[in-house]
């Protein structure tokens, strides 16, 4: 099944970039080439019914506040992060685009309480056959 892609508008994600971490010699403490992604979701163009379920992940990138906070530092250039945190950003979105379907109780088949009951019976039976022998 197709899920219906909610596009991000570019417009509403805030970038600032920042110092990667970890190894990458001289040029890591040189060039700001790693990305911090802010979104605001109360702010958003997002339908409400995505803001609501994406505002309900129990993420921890997601601030009190209902701001989805992302860092990409995983490319050497900052465009390259830049786009790597946008597609991020996007799989997250798309993740509660599509409403969860309600479950519906339904009742047991009655040949599956038939094979249940015969279960207990064979079960019940290998346990009586375990007292003691009786003349």
């Amino acid at each position: 099944m197709l899920r219906p892609s909610v596009l991000i508008d570019p417009d509403e994600v805030d970038f600032s970039a920042i110092r990667a971490q970890g190894a990458g010699g001289q040029n890591v403490n040189k060039v700001s080439s790693a990305v911090h992604l802010r979104y605001d979701i109360h702010a958003s163009s997002l339908p409400s019914d995505v803001k609501e379920r994406l505002l309900a992940l129990r993420d921890s990138r997601i601030t009190q506040e209902g701001v989805f906070v992302l860092k990409a530092q995983q490319h050497r250039t900052q465009e390259m992060n830049r786009a790597d945190a946008l597609a991020r950003l996007q799989a997250v979105v798309d993740s509660v685009a599509v409403a969860p379907r309600v479950r519906r109780a339904t009742r047991p088949t009655y040949g599956s309480k038939q094979r249940r009951l015969e279960g207990k019976s064979q079960r019940s039976q290998i346990k009586s056959l375990r007292g003691p022998v009786r003349d």
